[in-house]
């Protein structure tokens, strides 16, 4: 009659089957070879080496973040121009003169009177492009706004920005009734 010290003592009474089972794990775990975990030391050292998918997945996610956060940055701006200009706007004129200006490669033109025309000869006013609309702000508010983006502003509305010289034309008179 063999039987096992563990029958021998689940008989006796002295422990019961949730106590011998653990008794059997336990032993388990002394009897594996020590090389299949590896030793805490050695992992607190250094991280351990990422496979080419992480290390490519991570890549991956902070370019993404970065044109994300880009994203913001631009959205942000937009939204602090459009501000500016709503804070600052000069009043649209109903009924006044055309006055043209050159964006780009085109020449559109806005409605002003006279008063507003002189400013932005004297350059106190300029125009600036937001949202698909021209609108005039203050020269200091649009040097604000050129700052957080330079494609808005349009013109100061002074001669002075033209790359061609006028040495050639003094000898001529401008016409008094001649309005650009």
């Amino acid at each position: 009659m063999n039987t096992s010290l563990r029958d021998q003592l689940l008989k006796a009474g002295l422990i019961n089957k949730k106590q011998a089972n653990e008794a059997e794990r336990q032993q388990q775990r002394q009897e594996r070879p020590p090389g299949k975990h590896k030793p805490a030391a050695l992992t607190a050292d250094r991280p351990p080496a990422r496979p080419p998918a992480q290390s490519a997945k991570a890549t991956r996610d902070q370019a993404l973040n970065r044109q994300r956060q880009e994203a913001a940055e631009r959205k942000a701006k937009l939204a602090q121009i459009k501000q500016l200009i709503e804070q600052n706007r000069v009043p649209t004129v109903e009924n006044g003169e055309y006055y043209n200006f050159v964006d780009g490669s085109k020449v559109k033109r806005i409605v002003v009177n006279t008063s507003i025309r002189d400013q932005l000869c004297r350059g106190e006013i300029a125009i600036v492009r937001h949202e698909g609309r021209y609108d005039l702000v203050p020269t200091a508010i649009a040097t604000r706004i050129r700052e957080r983006d330079a494609r808005a502003f349009i013109s100061s509305g002074v001669g002075k920005d033209s790359p061609h010289s006028d040495e050639g034309y003094q000898g001529f008179s401008v016409p008094d009734d001649l309005i650009w």
